[in-house]
């Protein structure tokens, strides 16, 4: 059977030969996270585009290895350059090569055609899950015999080093007998070059291609001009209906050698092919299974986190964590547990999200989950006030899920630990104010919630005092959490910790609603005094969350300014537009983007709260619900090719901005797809 026949789940692109295929770009990931990356021209646009980013372990992180590939095609007296140009800043154009005529995603995995007259010519791309390797395969679908030929340019550098370039001396290239080999001066492993099929042949040329300009990185205001090397050029006859790969690796010959490039692809479209047979029944079709793909980026096994690995595989476990956002994210504690249901449950994947309970709550310190762990760093940073709260929401909807009475035992001394920590006071300012009940947080210089910004000094949202989505989390903790004592059969400590949590009830919906402005305060006792009347999403967690803290009568109110004021068709703004601090558009310089990240910048991951919340207060509406969700197929062949972006501008035409990838994107409109799904076969809409 030749698997590049069957038939697939397919995203079609239109490719147009204009700038906007560089705006287009697609990311392929191996579980590690690394990942290989581009636009559809073939144009490097940023400094994370290449074709193996090898995910290593500490200190090196993740390792730019193999930056472009400049392909030409040759029949007869006739060159077809195939990708866009991107050899010098005199010859760099912003357009596409006219020969690539379609691009598509099977399955996820990514597909060119580029065609002429006289040739059609196809390339897909595949990663080894679990492994530093990439397979680009070429095939010559129509067209006599022809010569393809793939110079290869390196720089290899963490990924989001210096774009400085290498220097001839620091690389070794030879030939082995599987292939050939560029080693580096320190103890990176060589990268592994193998060049598959008949009559292929390599050309040593060693050569300085300097002077390459990285669009985005300059728009971005980082370094954005680069140098690269090459040691020469791959070529290779084809004829009709032939085929030659590309093996790109940083893992040892035995086990390049192990898949051939066939078997390569063959093993990543059935492991793909199962992520889907074993998601629920209704992620299995259409959009929903396209997010399951793109949720599978995400969950990773961490690399090098030797002490962890073994401790989890002593009792039977694995080690996973999930990447926040590629492409320059690494796993951030809040983005994992609020992303967990989508990623883990709403995919059928729910021994993963064990594993990343059970492997987070290993690194709980003064009643504290990590905020993140640094590229190639092998422990956490702990400087966030609603990750640890956000843990409790992530067990809860495991346990609920899969009644995992087992994991349940393992994890509830130590939640009991974090509430402990927050009631006696822990880092950073967090702890709760007896007079009251209520959490507040706060630490000069630094920001704690999700609201994070940060320019040198400058701390652009501090939300330093009690902030609204921190006391609804904490509520829905201390409710989850009597929850599982009365289950365990420890009363007395149930009966505790929901009194706390009727006092922050009661608390909350006095200190946090103002009946002036119609919806809650975003901080009330904020640094300096007074209460902060921005108009911001995060009182939409306060109805959204399973034990809502906001009183129900003053749900109607809040979504109703919340859907004037704030929602888009990419989720919600993060400030009203009336708000003088509003920003439109998320662009510029760094200190400009941070300025906005916060300020009016549309966040998808809100749309689940906002989608929760909604039906909350609207049962049955699922008119409404749907057209919550209804731009986000188009989305998906906008930015990121099959997978959705971190953030929107404020405005139209709400330009995708930040990452690419973002797993809580993906997580929370797989997840409110499912819910959607399941809620229109339950009964009829209810036409509000």
């Amino acid at each position: 059977m030749d698997i590049f026949r069957t038939p697939q789940l397919v995203r079609h692109i239109e490719v147009d030969q204009t700038s906007a295929e560089l705006d287009r770009e697609w990311i392929v990931t191996n579980g590690l996270g690394g990942y290989a990356s581009g636009t559809i021209a073939g144009l490097n646009t940023r400094r994370f585009h290449g074709w193996l980013i090898a995910a290593l372990p500490a200190p090196h992180g993740r390792m730019m290895m193999m930056n472009q590939i400049a392909e030409t095609l040759r029949i007869d007296d006739r060159t077809y350059q195939l990708t866009a140009d991107n050899l010098s800043l005199a010859t760099q154009t912003d357009t596409v090569s006219p020969f690539l005529k379609s691009f598509r995603l099977e399955i996820g995995l990514p597909v060119f055609t580029y065609a002429s007259d006289e040739f059609t010519l196809e390339k897909r791309l595949c990663m080894v899950h679990a492994q530093n390797t990439t397979y680009i395969t070429y095939r010559l679908l129509k067209g006599k015999a022809a010569q393809l030929e793939l110079c290869p340019a390196i720089d290899i550098r963490p990924h989001e080093g210096s774009l400085a370039g290498p220097r001839h001396e620091d690389y070794r290239f030879s030939a082995v007998s599987a292939g050939y080999e560029l080693s580096v001066a320190g103890d990176l492993p060589p990268l592994c070059l193998a060049w598959r099929g008949e009559g292929t042949s390599f050309r040593l040329m060693l050569e300085q291609v300097t002077e390459l300009r990285y669009r985005i990185e300059q728009s971005r205001g980082y370094d954005w001009k680069g140098n690269l090397w090459s040691p020469g050029c791959f070529s290779v006859d084809l004829t009709e209906s032939s085929s030659a790969s590309l093996v790109i690796s940083t893992e040892k010959w035995e086990h390049v050698n192990a898949l051939s490039p066939e078997n390569a692809f063959a093993a990543e479209t059935e492991r793909r092919r199962r992520l889907l047979r074993t998601a629920p029944k209704e992620a299995r079709s259409g959009l929903a299974a396209e997010l399951v793909l793109a949720a599978d980026q995400f969950l990773i096994s961490p690399v090098g986190r030797t002490a962890e690995t073994v401790q989890a595989h002593s009792i039977g476990d694995e080690v996973r964590t999930a990447i926040a956002g590629y492409h320059w994210f690494t796993d951030w504690g809040r983005d994992t547990m609020i992303s967990l249901e989508g990623l883990t449950i709403a995919t059928g994947r729910t021994h993963e999200g064990e594993y990343i309970l059970r492997s987070f709550a290993k690194y709980i310190r003064d009643g504290l989950i990590p905020n993140m762990f640094p590229e190639g760093k092998i422990s956490g940073l702990y400087n966030t006030a609603d990750a640890s709260l956000w843990f409790f929401h992530a067990a809860d909807r495991y346990i609920r899920a899969t009644d995992d009475s087992e994991t349940l035992e393992v994890l509830l001394p130590r939640l009991l630990d974090i509430v402990e920590w927050h009631q006696k006071g822990t880092s950073f300012g967090i702890g709760v104010d007896p007079a009251d009940g209520l959490l507040h947080q706060g630490a000069p210089g630094l920001q704690l919630t999700w609201m994070d910004a940060k320019v040198d000094d400058w701390v652009v949202t501090p939300r330093r005092g009690k902030a609204v989505e921190i006391n609804a989390l904490w509520y829905n903790a201390l409710c989850v959490t009597a929850r599982w004592l009365e289950m365990v059969g420890d009363a007395g400590r149930a009966k505790q910790l929901s009194n706390a949590a009727a006092k922050v009830y009661e608390s909350f919906n006095v200190r946090f609603w103002s009946s002036q402005l119609g919806y809650c305060y975003d901080v009330v006792d904020q640094e300096g005094g007074g209460n902060d009347s921005s108009l911001r999403p995060n009182q939409v967690l306060s109805i959204s969350l399973p034990h809502a803290v906001l009183a129900e009568d003053k749900w109607k109110p809040v979504l109703s300014v919340v859907r004037e004021q704030l929602l888009t068709p990419f989720g919600l703004r993060s400030l009203a537009p009336s708000d003088p601090d509003f920003k439109a558009r998320y662009d510029g310089d760094l200190r400009a983007r941070d300025a906005a990240y916060h300020q009016g910048t549309v966040w998808a991951w809100l749309i689940g709260p906002f989608f929760d919340a909604w039906l909350r207060a609207n049962p049955g509406d699922w008119e409404t619900a749907e057209a919550l969700l209804a731009s986000f197929d188009t989305e998906m062949s906008e930015a990121g090719i099959g997978t959705i972006s971190e953030i929107f501008d404020a405005e139209s035409p709400f330009t995708a901005r930040g990452c690419i990838a973002q797993a809580w994107s993906v997580a929370e409109v797989l997840r409110c797809e499912l819910s959607l799904r399941a809620g229109r076969q339950c009964g009829p809409i209810h036409n509000s």
